[in-house]
């Protein structure tokens, strides 16, 4: 079997950044867990050693209210030597995971699924990147860089993510249910992910005639609940308490009642909400979110691939508890439709709105937090500004994939302006 020498390459220097990165700053990564545009309620690294120490001594690691992660994270952790005298293995473990989310990437770059779908072919198929250069692109990200230091569990569900997708192009549905499973059982949101999914195992399908629309819905919904089903009662042995864990993760992200700041929308909102306005306003934030998955799923049908990296940055910024970790993976898939970068209007906007708000936060957050000169206005109205700069960037390429569209059925019309009247 032949090597790919530069993909070795890129997979090694991206392997030896980071080793470099906490042997010569060995402070950094415990900088970055503690930074909250990093970490979260809900997958901070801070909290599941909380967790795993409580669940090391036989106590439940739901005591105290301050673990919410999955409950299968503990044993795998529990496997690693103590972080605080040995920190190199848990380090490189999740260097390890990097470099297979970013092989899982390559693999759906290679597939092609970007620019030539069982309905839809690219205008220009021959812009793109290869399989390496997407792969690179992610692995050199200095927000996926970030989030691998600060040892964020957010690297498994985008784990899940990408190995269902990647099973999804090659059409292996079994194992693209298995994976959105297990990235839903961490994350909750993946789930949403479900129905393009499914469009996208169903486009792979070659026999003939096509399974029945319907029966094979059916078929992978129930391999996706039977997933989700084992690993929650796996969750059950371990803590032997089903309600208890099950209210403090899903719970938790459903219900939203810890407002620690992050670079999201929702927690300055709740922080200055009415209680008794609360319930209503979670189910229309919760129903704003997934609203998103009907109609794109409906518009962009033909490129099912598409919808998943468009829900992706819808996620990004409307998620209760959102993180760089998210945008990464956004950004990570962005490369796949190189061949809409020409089409793209706002471009510039977008990268410069994303590069001040990810420069000016964090001095935001320490005139709030630090030197005690500002309020949570100053740091909320920077979140406001990453949020802006994601939007701009996801509408500007749903307007790119839509005008590919229109000029694949209207060959004549390429290159041609088009004006909303």
């Amino acid at each position: 079997m032949s090597v790919d020498r530069r993909k070795v390459a890129v997979f090694g220097a991206a392997f030896v950044l980071r080793l470099l990165l906490i042997g010569l700053f060995p402070s950094l990564p415990d900088l970055l867990t503690g930074r909250v545009e990093v970490s979260t309620p809900v997958n901070s690294f801070k909290r599941l050693q909380e967790g795993l120490f409580l669940y090391t001594r036989n106590v439940s690691p739901y005591d105290g209210g301050v673990f919410h992660q999955a409950p299968l994270l503990l044993p795998l952790f529990a496997l690693l030597p103590d972080v605080r005298s040995s920190p190199l293995p848990t380090a490189i473990f999740y260097f390890l995971v990097d470099l297979v989310n970013a092989h899982a990437l390559s693999t759906i770059s290679e597939s092609g699924q970007s620019i030539q779908g069982k309905l839809h072919s690219a205008v220009r198929k021959h812009i793109r990147w290869d399989g390496v250069s997407v792969a690179a692109w992610f692995l050199f990200n200095p927000f996926t860089i970030a989030t691998c230091l600060a040892r964020s569990t957010s690297v498994f569900t985008t784990s899940g993510i990408l190995f269902a997708v990647s099973n999804a192009v090659g059409g292996n549905n079994v194992n693209a249910m298995l994976a959105l499973g297990f990235a839903s059982y961490l994350s909750l949101y993946p789930a949403l992910l479900f129905i393009p999914l499914i469009l996208l195992c169903y486009d792979q399908r070659t026999q003939n005639p096509l399974p029945n629309v319907a029966v094979f819905v059916a078929q992978q919904g129930a391999i996706l609940l039977a997933s989700v089903s084992g690993l929650l009662g796996l969750s059950y042995l371990i803590t032997g308490n089903f309600w208890e864990f099950m209210s403090a993760t899903y719970g938790f992200h459903l219900l939203v009642p810890d407002l620690t700041p992050n670079v999201g929308l929702w927690w300055y909102f709740f922080i200055e909400m009415f209680d008794s306005f609360r319930e209503f306003f979670l189910g229309v934030f919760w129903l704003h979110l997934a609203s998103y998955v009907g109609g794109m799923t409906v518009r962009l049908r033909r490129q099912p691939l598409f919808i998943i990296t468009s829900l992706l940055g819808v996620f990004a910024i409307f998620k209760p508890y959102p993180s760089i970790s998210d945008a990464s993976l956004f950004f990570a898939l962005l490369p796949l439709y190189r061949h809409l970068f020409p089409l793209m209007r706002y471009t510039f906007v977008a990268i410069s709105v994303l590069l001040y708000s990810t420069l000016l936060g964090p001095a935001f957050y320490h005139l709030w937090i630090y030197a005690g000169s500002g309020n949570a206005n100053f740091f909320y109205a920077i979140t406001l500004v990453w949020s802006l700069g994601l939007s701009i960037l996801l509408a500007d390429s749903i307007f790119a994939a839509l005008r590919d569209e229109w000029e694949q059925a209207h060959p004549e019309a390429q290159g041609v302006e088009v004006k909303q009247v």
